[in-house]
């Protein structure tokens, strides 16, 4: 049964996904300023003489794979919480950058680190998801009054709600003098991930295994209010679920890297258009599409200048800026 049930999701484009993974990650590994062979590392592992504090050991374990799990763990909470979005609100123009999520995650840490700058990483990631929660619920009422058929005004109004607060943000920063601390969370960049920096991205990991077991009642949430009644949904709790889970893994995202902005637009999105709508099949293939994603954006800004590094929010935000206006320019399908 387990073994029809993997099958099932072994699909061409996951299967292409995985592999795409696995060649990425690959390179990830391999890039950077410290010198690192894998030969080096094969025959130190292979060898008799085997000493576990070589220098391509001890820089594998301590930051290239650390680093490398982060960017795949990113991009699938990303990815995932942009596609839950979409569903639960049923607009495929939105994601947590996008309604104030991030913008509200990072205003929380600002506040915590004001108040009390020696809170543990936890604290200060539970206090960002509130402040995640409370900034999309901020949205959720603006856009209410907004014609139920115009969906382009929604994400605008999103990215004019997400600049007031990053305003509000900037103006305490200056004041307090901690805008290099804020900066940090507004641009997404792995480089100062390191062994014990990144494991609260494994949250995201449960929340997107927890998103794949509800895949089938969003989606049912995703046809309309009255379906999902008439179905036996109990709505609300689940909506205010598919929130609290995309206000989380936005606020883990800010925590851990910084904000990386259209990775949770573009990719559901690209998923949708080419595999449809049902979300228990596409969220696999837009996880892995997500890490895929986030991973060769980093490898482009490692190599880009090299030896120095451009951030992987510059990149991915170019290309989400121009695969947003062509996702604009494109006629809207409604979500099923």
């Amino acid at each position: 049964m387990i073994k029809t049930f993997a099958l099932s999701y072994l699909t061409p484009s996951n299967v292409i996904g995985i592999i795409l993974l696995l060649i990425l990650s690959a390179i990830s590994l391999s890039v950077g300023v410290a010198d690192f062979s894998w030969l080096a590392l094969w025959q130190d592992l292979f060898s008799a003489t085997h000493t576990t504090g070589s220098q391509d050991v001890t820089l594998l374990l301590i930051s290239r794979l650390p680093r490398t799990l982060a960017i795949i763990l990113t991009g699938m909470a990303l990815s995932v919480a942009g596609l839950i979005l979409q569903v639960v609100l049923k607009n495929r123009f939105i994601e947590p950058s996008m309604i104030g999520a991030t913008q509200s995650a990072a205003l929380g840490l600002l506040f915590i680190s004001l108040v009390a700058p020696q809170t543990s990483p936890l604290i200060k990631m539970s206090i960002a998801s509130v402040a995640a929660l409370l900034g999309m619920l901020v949205f959720v009422m603006l856009i209410r009054r907004l014609p139920s058929r115009d969906y382009l005004l929604v994400p605008l109004v999103g990215i004019v709600y997400g600049g007031i607060l990053e305003g509000v943000a900037t103006f305490i920063a200056y004041q307090t003098e901690t805008l290099q601390l804020l900066n940090v969370w507004f641009y997404g960049d792995f480089s100062a991930v390191v062994i014990g920096r990144y494991e609260l991205l494994w949250v995201g990991a449960i929340l997107t295994v927890l998103a794949f077991i509800l895949a089938d009642k969003l989606n049912i949430i995703g046809l309309g209010d009255n379906i999902a009644i008439n179905l036996g949904i109990n709505q609300r709790p689940l909506v205010w679920l598919s929130v609290t889970m995309v206000a989380m893994m936005s606020a883990l995202v800010v925590v851990t890297v910084g904000a990386i902005p259209f990775v949770g637009l573009v990719v559901p999105n690209i998923v949708s258009r080419l595999y449809g709508d049902r979300m228990r099949q596409s969220l696999p293939t837009v996880a892995l599409l997500g890490a895929c994603a986030v991973l060769a954006c980093d490898i482009i800004g490692r190599t880009l200048r090299y030896p120095f590094e451009i951030p992987v929010a510059t990149i991915f935000g170019v290309v989400g800026a121009v695969v947003f206006l062509w996702l604009m320019l494109k006629p809207v399908r409604q979500t099923a």
